[in-house]
């Protein structure tokens, strides 16, 4: 499969909808139209090996379960072949319909047998824990970076697959950069995003996400906590924003990461949020001349290479 070829997640609404509940692609006796629907035991089944989601709230399972209880599992699970089990499935999409099915005791689930490779079958579960529920930001983050790693995506093209900006596939990958201890407080719900990306680039973060949580502070609270803790005077900012306002954290990600995409400091201003003004600081002739002509190269395509 080249990534470059297709766009990733077109077509797969076909497979699957936001919310187990009412689908329209699912006749009244809950078949998809042009696709074999199966039931197999719920012993045959395993989660997939590239499973995106690793947290499975039990609060959700359970409201799951108990709709299951009443309804059953109303559309199939998206399944392929074991490789080295006969007789056993590998779940591409449905392992919390999955999970909720074995606290509702059933014996058997409704599939489909799907023959698609390992990164097609990656590609399905990220899509699906995207649309179906909000999934861990981390979760998320390393979902992004695996098919970039292993499946040769550029963020462009991940954002343009998605559905998302590229601003966001960015940022949400910066959050990989954070120590272990702050991903495991994102993930647990006792930081938000905001948090997070204030604490990116600061070597003490988690001391300073300890006491984030301890005094539950706000983002813009997070945000000068930081500050404070690299030496910045606040003063300075208060001068500042007299003539212009505050960059948020994701304008600052994002020249960030043109200026590392360029080898070119790059600063973005705008007083609205809507409009404003792109410089691109060059140290040498040099390096104004490879700046006009990846520009001039990139002029039909609309984008400028890495």
């Amino acid at each position: 499969m080249d990534p470059k070829s297709r766009g990733l997640g077109r077509g797969l609404n076909a497979l699957f909808e936001d919310d187990e509940g009412v689908y329209p692609q699912v006749d009244p006796e809950g078949h998809i139209q042009g696709r074999k629907r199966d039931m197999v035991g719920i012993d045959q089944l395993e989660p997939g090996p590239g499973q995106p989601r690793t947290i499975f709230r039990d609060g959700a399972l359970d409201e799951l379960s108990e709709s299951i209880k009443l309804h059953g599992v109303l559309q199939p699970l998206l399944v392929r072949e074991h490789k080295d089990n006969s007789g056993q499935y590998q779940i591409i999409a449905g392992e919390r319909r999955w999970r909720a099915a074995q606290k509702a005791q059933l014996h058997e689930v409704p599939v489909i047998v799907l023959s698609i490779t390992d990164a097609e079958a990656f590609e399905i579960a990220l899509i699906e824990n995207l649309q179906r529920e909000d999934l861990d930001p981390i979760d998320e983050a390393t979902g992004y970076q695996k098919l970039i790693d292993e499946h040769e995506y550029t963020q462009e093209k991940l954002a343009e697959s998605l559905g998302k900006s590229r601003s966001h596939i960015a940022n949400m990958i910066r959050l990989l950069q954070l120590p272990l201890v702050v991903r495991d407080f994102l993930s647990d719900g006792k930081i938000t995003i905001g948090h997070a990306r204030a604490l990116i680039t600061v070597e003490n973060a988690e001391a300073l996400v300890k006491e984030v949580i301890a005094k539950n502070l706000s983002v813009r609270e997070t945000e000068k906590l930081v500050a404070e803790s690299q030496g910045r005077a606040q003063t300075t900012k208060v001068r500042a924003s007299k003539s212009s306002p505050a960059k948020d954290v994701d304008t600052l990600a994002l020249e960030e990461d043109i200026s590392g995409k360029l080898g070119m400091r790059v600063s973005i201003d705008s007083r609205d949020g809507k409009s404003g003004r792109l410089s691109v600081q060059f140290k040498t002739l040099d390096q104004l001349d490879v700046l006009i002509r990846r520009l001039s190269e990139e002029s039909g395509s609309g984008r400028l290479s890495a």
